[in-house]
């Protein structure tokens, strides 16, 4: 495999400081935000991912990836938007009610964010009606549910029930420390990801299905 490009590098690595620079010196060779987006950024997040998956790296080094990454985030967003580039696809994530934890899910929604994906991130503790309402106003095409608790898991379902009971059709991921495939396919979710490394995987297999 060839040696990534250096500011693909510098996120893999977490080297936050090094990015805002890397960044401006690929604009300066001509590069457009876009570019630098699926051609440095995505490629360096699905390498965290990866590795997280096969254990190389754990949950701080993730954490520190996806902080470099938002780092270049900052600069490359509002040159997307002037240049009239849109996310491929949109998505709603939160953690669902009576559940405060946030450490996975804002790891999803970095990586989301790292595959070029709009994320609207409701936090968390989110009712059922939040979620319906932040789907129906953005017209998601995907949505996140997040619980880190075994008593939190009646409230994911909850949260399908009432995504699927307004009428609603995107696909419904869910995650988090006692999340099982079986329990996403008992409560009519679409998929699950084990952890934020294959988050990415699952989402674009649903979105693409």
């Amino acid at each position: 495999m060839n040696d990534p490009h250096p500011l693909s590098a510098a996120i893999i690595a977490g080297k936050r400081k090094d990015v805002p620079e890397l960044v401006q010196a690929c604009i300066a060779a001509g590069e457009s935000a876009q570019f630098i987006v699926e051609n440095h950024l995505v490629p360096a997040m699905a390498i965290v991912g990866e590795r997280f998956k096969n254990n190389e790296i754990f949950v701080p080094e993730m954490l520190i990836a996806a902080r470099a990454m938002k780092e270049a985030l900052k600069i490359l967003e509002p040159m997307l938007v002037e240049a009239g580039v849109k996310p491929e696809f949109n998505a709603v994530i939160g953690t669902v009610e009576g559940d405060l934890h946030d450490i996975g899910k804002n790891l999803v929604a970095m990586m989301w964010k790292g595959a070029n994906i709009d994320v609207i991130d409701l936090g968390v503790n989110v009712p059922p009606a939040k979620f319906v309402e932040a789907i129906r106003d953005n017209n998601a095409r995907l949505v996140g549910l997040s619980a880190l608790l075994t008593t939190t898991m009646p409230a994911m379902r909850e949260t399908v029930k009432a995504i699927r009971e307004a009428g609603l059709t995107p696909k419904i991921m869910i995650g988090g420390a006692p999340i099982t495939h079986e329990y996403a396919a008992e409560i009519g979710a679409d998929g699950y990801a084990a952890d934020a490394g294959s988050a990415v995987d699952a989402a674009m297999a649903l979105l693409k299905a």
